[in-house]
């Protein structure tokens, strides 16, 4: 199982469109509520998650996805057990996928290291031990990051490309008339 960890103020655009994409690949992933059954986003979009934070159980967890959006990000960086779910992922080699502010997360935690990584421009000092790439959206091994909301179609399809392959991203992205990722 993948999740998702949605926190009041995460970037709506980023934790939808991407979490619409994954499952319409078939990927089984939750949102998880962050404080909050009901977050609310950046643009006050209230969203129902599948699971609290207090339901979170780290056994079955395959991977995590986390959005960006201020103060989203730095109420992800206040949880515990969104902290706890990124040190399982990393020290497991389990993806983590990081958008817009989100990356920063790692870096403030030491997990971006050697990496190649990207975030929301202005955030690149908090990537810690990264070399910062010029791309929009990179992957480095089980690790995904992304600029920010208008990378959030690259980002999906690089996280799909990473879970199913990437015949299936393709697919998908030319399903919904998106040009420009083939």
């Amino acid at each position: 199982m993948y999740y998702m960890f949605l926190a009041d103020g995460f970037e709506e655009t980023e934790a939808l469109v991407t979490l619409d994409m994954l499952r319409r690949a078939g990927i089984c992933i939750k949102t998880v509520g962050v404080g909050s059954d009901m977050p609310e986003g950046t643009h006050r979009i209230k969203v129902y998650s599948d699971i609290s934070d207090a339901d979170f159980a780290i056994d079955d967890c395959d991977g995590i996805v986390l959005p960006g959006g201020m103060p989203g990000t730095e109420n992800l960086f206040a949880s515990d057990v969104v902290l706890d779910a990124v040190g399982y992922c990393r020290k497991n080699s389990k993806l983590t996928a990081a958008i817009c502010a989100a990356p920063i997360i790692l870096g403030r935690m030491g997990y971006l290291d050697g990496k190649n990584a990207v975030c929301y421009p202005g955030f690149e000092n908090e990537l810690s031990g990264a070399k910062i790439s010029a791309e929009s959206c990179v992957t480095d091994g089980d690790v995904i990051t992304a600029k920010g909301a208008g990378c959030v179609f690259e980002f999906s399809h690089q996280i799909i490309s990473y879970i199913v392959n990437k015949e299936t991203a393709d697919k998908i992205i030319a399903e919904i008339q998106h040009k420009g990722l083939n």
